[in-house]
């Protein structure tokens, strides 16, 4: 099948490329970020453009038999250039999706959509209620997709909890530098806390199986996450007791941190948002039975195998990776005030 993936230069582009063209896929790739050749299989059409661009997408979907719509601002772009490409980004893609009758439509959504939710696991159907302008900028592209959905457009949309892997840096960069140093861990509250994860490739796998299933249930909405019971406590710990570095955990107060964080992004001194220290010190899973269920999807890794992979990448290609470089899960992040945090613990 001819294969179009939408933020194609990102952290999920790249992998999802890879799963592709192993399963023998025709792909062509979308983003408005530079690319490294050298990381695509030569088979791979890579074009630099915008989902916003109506004739550029046009184009390019009409070849198409399936759209993996990944492109997404993240959380520390501003609110209008989030919303502008999140929101009308995403319908310009779904109408052109629908003009051309592309075979099925897989959309990248996020468990943000859930905001901080009162119980868990949480479940498809359960309110979605936006953390900051990125998750409201989800529910906003979901109901586009819901749109959709009912004109016919075959729709898969994927919630994947927070996923990690090799190749990502971002917030998670900034741990494993802390962690091959040798530093003080901070979590916030007592980590006893389960806050799920996935790995990257398990993700791509839920996604091939999604725009390949035969079950007509699959044109609907699906969580996915690891499946553990592991705390933050085990999986950081893990991580720690791994490095070898003498790295611990350092649990400190909700009450002082949470509010200090606040001023600090306010401020732009911090390269944490609230959807990241505001939840990270609660539960925060969803069950995943529904795709185990339909797409018959399990899951190879859990948390602490994930951010092992992760950081073993990190320290072989920790040299070649340039300091803080941008927004993005593939660049890394300027520490800001954390640098002087980091020299403290």
């Amino acid at each position: 099948m001819k294969v179009l993936i939408t933020g194609g230069a990102g952290f999920f582009g790249l992998h999802m490329t890879k799963k592709c063209v192993e399963m023998g896929e025709e792909v062509t790739l979308l983003d408005i970020a530079e690319y490294d050749k050298s990381e695509y299989d030569q088979s791979v059409r890579l074009v630099k453009g915008d989902v916003r661009d109506t004739a550029v997408m046009d184009e390019l979907i009409s070849k198409t038999d399936v759209v993996i719509h990944a492109a997404a601002a993240l959380p520390l772009e501003s609110r209008k250039e989030i919303f502008s490409t999140n929101v009308d980004g995403t319908r310009n893609v779904l109408e052109l999706s629908l003009k051309n009758k592309v075979k099925r439509f897989i959309m990248i959504s996020s468990t943000a959509v859930y905001g901080v939710p009162d119980h868990h696991p949480l479940y498809e159907t359960d309110e979605m209620i936006g953390v900051g302008p990125y998750g409201e900028s989800k529910i906003a592209a979901e109901k586009h997709c819901k749109e959709f959905r009912e004109k016919g457009l075959f729709i898969t949309t994927i919630r994947p909890k927070t996923f990690i892997g090799t190749h990502r840096l971002g917030v998670f960069q900034i741990l494993y530098n802390w962690v091959e140093e040798g530093h003080r861990i901070p979590l916030i509250g007592s980590g006893k806390n389960r806050y799920q994860l996935l790995e990257v490739d398990d993700l791509c796998d839920a996604v091939y199986l999604a725009y390949t299933s035969s079950d007509e249930r699959a044109n609907g909405i699906f969580n996915v996450g690891a499946v553990s019971s592991l705390t933050e406590n085990d999986y950081v710990g893990n991580l720690c007791e791994y490095a070898g570095s003498g790295s611990k955990i350092l649990h400190t107060p909700v009450w002082l941190v949470i509010p200090a964080l606040t001023v600090f992004e306010w401020l732009h001194i911090s390269p944490l948002y609230k959807w990241v220290y505001g939840t990270a010190h609660k539960d925060s899973f969803v069950s995943v039975d529904k795709a185990r269920e339909i797409l018959k999807w399990n899951p190879k890794y859990d948390e602490s195998q994930a951010l092992i992979r992760s950081y073993k990448w990190y320290q072989e290609n920790k040299d070649f990776i340039a300091k803080g470089t941008g927004t993005g899960h593939r660049v890394a992040w300027a520490q800001g005030i954390l640098a002087i945090f980091k020299k403290i613990l």
